[in-house]
């Protein structure tokens, strides 16, 4: 697979030649390709990989396929061979060989999809079990926080609905964000210890509603001055946990 090409066939007023540096040579476009990305690095998954070398958008389609008069289709083309490496590369010798002949990483990509994206439920369903038995305990702010935090990433990761890419100006999606937001910060203070119960309240009462990184931000603030209530009154602070 060549990674060269004439650069007689990027035009002046193709949307790369704008920037002076065709596809093939711009290292900041996503159709460039390094010569490093040809030798694979299938220890990696392909998302992943894809993300790195910014080739996402031949998995999830959003870098469309440029008619073939188009100048940029060779560049897009040899992307996109170059994922199909990727993605044929992790897989088993048996399911790489069904979907040999697929023209597009969006194609595998979505046959995979429909075909081993179903088994998510099982894990799904732990993953929300954990989140709804998850508190506080023994755990400090910060070891709490790293838990829960650890299961939305997952739930995010596992979340297989297509993110909707278009302009929104009924506020729709910043809307559905927000109540995302919200209800990760709910459950996030309703596992604290009720050590917390005073600081929760007062952020409860906060409008609109925080976000979880700032309430984190707000428990550890209190913490703090817990601490150096402690430092300042021994005397009163052991009174007190004598009675509790």
């Amino acid at each position: 697979m060549a990674l060269g090409t004439d650069a007689s066939t990027i035009s002046s007023d193709s949307p790369v030649a704008a920037t002076g540096t065709p596809a093939f040579n711009n290292t900041a476009h996503s159709y460039y390709l390094h010569p490093l990305d040809l030798q694979g690095w299938y220890w990696l998954t392909v998302s992943l990989m894809a993300k790195a070398k910014n080739k996402l958008g031949f998995v999830d389609e959003s870098f469309t396929q440029p008619d073939p008069s188009d100048p940029l289709f060779k560049s897009w083309n040899r992307c996109n061979d170059m994922v199909i490496s990727w993605i044929l590369n992790s897989l088993s010798k048996d399911i790489a060989e069904s979907v040999l002949y697929s023209k597009t990483a969006k194609e595998i990509w979505t046959e995979l999809e429909d075909r081993f994206g179903q088994s998510n439920g099982a894990q799904l369903y732990n993953l929300q079990k954990e989140l709804s038995d998850l508190v506080q305990g023994n755990s400090n702010i910060p070891g709490y926080y790293t838990k829960i935090k650890r299961i939305w990433d997952e739930l995010d990761a596992l979340n297989t609905y297509d993110h909707c890419t278009c302009t929104c100006s009924c506020g729709g999606k910043t809307k559905n964000l927000k109540s995302l937001q919200d209800d990760r910060l709910i459950q996030f203070l309703m596992g604290l210890n009720e050590t917390y119960s005073a600081v929760r309240s007062n952020i409860l009462m906060i409008s609109p509603l925080p976000s979880v990184n700032l309430a984190y931000s707000l428990l550890i603030q209190d913490k703090k001055q817990r601490e150096i209530h402690v430092a300042q009154h021994p005397a009163e602070s052991a009174f007190l946990d004598s009675y509790q």
